[in-house]
């Protein structure tokens, strides 16, 4: 089938450093099982519907559940995005995915929570993210879908990487945020809530430069995987997400 997606050796060359050593009996040829694992994400198949150039849909599904378990693909994104060339602005923001009625059935086994919520609109997932200058994503969180902005950045506030200024849109003007920003020496642009009394200027012209995060959720979204959650599990979903933006920002 000439539509199925290979990784070239050059891609390979640049994850196998990453990849987790093989214990024992060597593992299925990593660049067909990966290649396939990308395919049926980015097409939203069914593992029993992996084209046979990719080999036994089960050997698929075992390595994606496994690494993904293991946070393989978060790990990848993390130190590709160490090699990020335009870490002096960070953009930070986040996105409604509909959640498949798949993801929101039955319980989540071994406890913890499905991070879905109820919103206008149905259920629904938070996907945020924080991207370089230059809109390629270095740290993906999730969250429920009733969850705000500036709420959701709790998690990511701590670990964000070092940078001079951060980019966000005005729903996530909360002075706790403001203020944990500048505690890690980054400057805030973030425009003010219409509501606050006395408002907060910032760099407009710096601020147009935000689009590129709109852009990279757009792209990130073209994966059916993506664009409808149907995972009951985050992790899992989280991986997806990473995987997503390794193939497409940093490959």
């Amino acid at each position: 089938m000439s539509d199925l997606y290979w990784l070239s050796d050059a891609q390979m060359a640049r994850l196998r450093p990453f990849f987790p050593k093989s214990h024992g009996k060597p593992r299925v040829d990593d660049k067909r099982v990966l290649s396939g694992i990308i395919f049926l994400n980015r097409n939203g198949l069914r593992w029993r519907d992996a084209p046979a150039d990719y080999g036994r849909p089960k050997t698929l599904y075992n390595r994606w559940k496994r690494w993904s378990d293991k946070r393989v693909f978060a790990r990848i994104l993390l130190e590709l995005a160490k090699q990020s060339d335009a870490a002096d602005t960070r953009m930070i923001d986040a996105t409604h995915l509909k959640t498949h009625r798949t993801a929101s059935s039955l319980r989540l086994k071994r406890g913890g929570g499905r991070l879905i919520g109820p919103t206008m609109g149905g259920l629904n997932s938070k996907l945020h993210a924080v991207t370089d200058a230059a809109g390629r994503p270095i740290r993906i969180y999730l969250s429920g879908g009733q969850t705000s902005d500036h709420n959701g950045a709790r998690a990511p506030v701590g670990t964000l990487p070092a940078a001079q200024v951060l980019l966000a849109d005005r729903g996530y003007d909360a002075d706790w945020f403001r203020k944990a920003l500048k505690d890690k020496g980054i400057s805030p642009c973030i425009p003010s809530r219409k509501g606050r009394k006395v408002p907060i200027p910032h760099d407009e012209a710096l601020y147009k430069r935000r689009h590129k995060i709109e852009n990279s959720f757009a792209r990130l979204k073209d994966w059916r995987r993506i664009a409808s959650r149907c995972d009951r599990g985050p992790k899992v979903f989280l991986s997806a997400s990473a995987l997503a933006a390794i193939v497409m920002f940093w490959l």
